[in-house]
């Protein structure tokens, strides 16, 4: 409208609308502006950008409509249309607005203009404040908190993106996202290094032609062992240690690999996944040194033990009260320590996946009837009340109970050991009270349970009784000692026989601790037993002059102990043979001796289970006095002794 006159000079819209050389300025200058920041705007100042313009505008529209003639100018629809948006900036816009007017009307009382003319500026002011507070501010007060909270919502959500951004970029696992038909969404740098990709190369691509998983002998998996897959599939958390990966320079890595769902249903999957080569390849070293040190360890202790034992036979040796004291407080140690090697074997042998399992059909009931009887003495030295609850009656009301009949299918020894080692912990770790032995069963499992009234185990040290090593640490346990292996390997025991252990315990009221195995019934049971043959292996009896020491692998070798000799009345012996696995054949008779030979306890021995010779004990010869073996130790020492017409002794250098 400024230049108007100056393009067409007789146009009659220049003569009734003329424009001021200073609101042409304005309306170009505020034009110049807007312009340059439509294309460069300022995000963090935004509104007092929008507010200064806003300003320009509103001074140009009033300087034209003063020269233009006020009130009655034709261009007043102008000044309405731009006060409309002044609520748009709440009170600073309005007060605006209501400075403009004043100034108008003192400039119009001052050139004393007609009243009416600045009656019509205020009504049309006030009319277009009216309308811009009812558009801009006329929200129910509900829809402002839903206005104000979703504001807040997304600012909190946007900061938590960027700082689930920040830390999934700084976390050393791979992290990887796909959406639910596979294609790769989010990468981390830790996944790309550990793939040999590139960030920006990896997103987009399937899943597939990334990560190239292999099983832990180098070969491709199969599609439905594809963990990726199964969550999309079956929308459930897979996690395995199986899993191997060759990146693109050819290197292998053994892989930990967990897959959550997205959503429900899954409409993606998140992997998260680690190189665990170099800790696979130190915990392999750790369990051969281990296994390597507890068999060259054991040895010597089965030895002391034995000659422990030696000094303890009145036959053997004379010693006064304290000193027997002594040794047997040195012979039950060695036993613990033997036992510490057997377990640290046992434990080795069940990480690499050595346990040997020979399942046969077990009546539950009456096999842990006969540990409980074993270690019931135990608790009576102790002053507990010990209680197998399938063989209690209450003869005073007449009413006797029947055992129950519950037929697993597991390794006895497995079975025994567990059964053993729980209610030894429950014996330990009782002062007073009671410890109750229970087996009960349902269609499908038995649960043999031990519950005391012992100690107890806090809340928080309950998730972790069944890892390597971890024992709880307070007051109570201190005193007792323990080394943490024993729940380790009842557990993996119970894995191997098919089933699991659980276990309830609050902290100074006792703990029950049970083993749930499957069931098999009557049916199977006969069917097991008859499909079963009654294998029975030979003996391999070493000639007396060699050393009791298995040619096995480090892990099985036993350690035969000395053979001690006590005076017994005549009597009828029945020497047991045995088998490298201790499985119990057919029975050897044996003449009537004067002197009979018992084996004293070994390493190998576990805590519960029958003590066996490893080989048939030969007939032993009368008592030689002890003046005479201090005389010529290296005769009874390095060879057999000869006793005319009364058969080989045992009594040999034995390691």
């Amino acid at each position: 409208m400024f230049a108007l006159p100056y393009i067409i000079p007789d146009s009659t819209v220049a003569l009734l609308l003329p424009v001021s050389t200073l609101s042409g300025s304005l309306a170009a200058a505020t034009l110049l502006v807007s312009v340059v920041l439509y294309f460069v705007t300022p995000r963090r100042r935004l509104w007092l950008v929008t507010f200064i313009l806003y300003t320009s505008l509103t001074v140009t529209i009033a300087s034209i409509i003063a020269t233009t003639g006020h009130s009655s100018s034709p261009l007043i629809g102008l000044w309405m249309g731009v006060v409309v948006f002044a609520g748009i900036f709440g009170w600073l816009g309005i007060g605006l607005i209501g400075l403009l007017l004043v100034a108008h009307s003192a400039h119009q009382f001052v050139t004393e203009a007609s009243i009416s003319s600045i009656v019509i500026a205020v009504i049309a002011t006030l009319a277009s404040l009216v309308v811009s507070f009812i558009i801009w501010h006329s929200k129910s007060e509900k829809d402002t908190k839903q206005d104000k909270a979703y504001r807040e919502l997304a600012t909190e959500l946007s900061h938590e993106a960027n700082k689930s951004e920040i830390v999934i970029n700084a976390i050393n696992d791979g992290v990887l996202a796909v959406d639910k038909e596979g294609v790769i969404q989010l990468i981390n740098p830790a996944a790309t290094q550990l793939l040999g990709w590139g960030q920006n190369d990896a997103i987009g691509l399937s899943y597939e032609s990334v990560v190239k998983l292999k099983d832990k002998a180098d070969k491709p998996i199969a599609p439905e062992d594809d963990p990726i897959a199964k969550v999309l599939g079956g929308n459930r958390e897979v996690h395995s240690e199986d899993f191997s990966i060759s990146t693109e320079a050819g290197k292998k890595m053994l892989l930990s690999v967990v897959v959550s769902p997205l959503g429900q249903p899954a409409n993606g999957a998140i992997m998260v996944f680690r190189d665990m080569t170099k800790e696979k390849a130190e915990e392999r070293e750790q369990a051969e040194f281990i296994s390597t040190a507890s068999h060259e360890m054991r040895t010597p202790v089965a030895s002391i033990e034995g000659y422990l034992g030696l000094a303890l036979n009145p036959a053997t040796a004379t010693i006064d009260e304290k000193a027997r004291d002594y040794i047997q407080k040195a012979q039950a140690s060695a036993q613990h320590l033997g036992r510490l090697f057997q377990d640290l074997l046992d434990v080795t042998k069940a990480d690499d996946g050595r346990l040997n399992s020979s399942p046969v059909v077990v009546d539950t009931a009456a096999f842990v009837g006969d540990i409980a009887e074993g270690l019931r003495p135990k608790a009576l030295e102790k002053n507990l009340r010990f209680v197998y609850q399938p063989q209690v009656d209450d003869a005073a009301a007449g009413d006797r109970k029947l055992m129950p009949v519950y037929y697993v299918h597991a390794d006895k020894d497995h079975l025994r050991e567990v059964t053993s080692n729980l209610i030894e912990n429950a014996i330990k770790y009782t002062l007073t009270g009671d410890v109750v032995v229970n087996v009960v069963g349902d269609d499908s499992h038995v649960t043999i349970s031990v519950k005391d009234s012992g100690i107890g185990i806090p809340a928080e040290d309950i998730p972790h009784l069944f890892q390597k090593f971890y024992r709880v640490d307070n007051s109570d346990t201190r005193e007792i000692g323990g080394t943490g292996l024993g729940l380790y390997l009842c557990r993996r025991l119970a894995e191997v026989m098919g089933g699991r252990m659980t276990v309830e315990s609050e902290y100074k009221k006792g703990s029950t601790f049970s083993l749930v195995l499957p069931r098999i019934d009557h049916t199977e049971a006969v069917q097991l037993k008859e499909s079963t043959p009654a294998v029975v292996k030979p003996t391999q009896q070493s000639s007396p002059a060699q050393p009791q020491i298995s040619s096995e692998a480090p892990e099985q070798a036993e350690v035969q102990a000395p053979v001690v000799a006590q005076n017994t009345q005549p009597q009828n012996i029945t020497q047991t043979q045995s088998t490298p696995d201790s499985t119990p054949q057919q029975p050897v008779q044996a003449p009537a001796l004067q002197n009979t030979a018992q084996p004293i306890p070994t390493a190998a021995t576990r805590p519960g289970q029958d003590i066996l010779p490893r080989r048939p004990v030969t007939p032993q010869a009368p008592n030689i006095p002890l003046s005479q073996l201090e005389q010529n130790k290296a005769q009874y020492t390095s060879r057999p002794v000869q006793i005319p017409n009364r058969g080989t002794s045992n009594i040999s250098n034995q390691p």
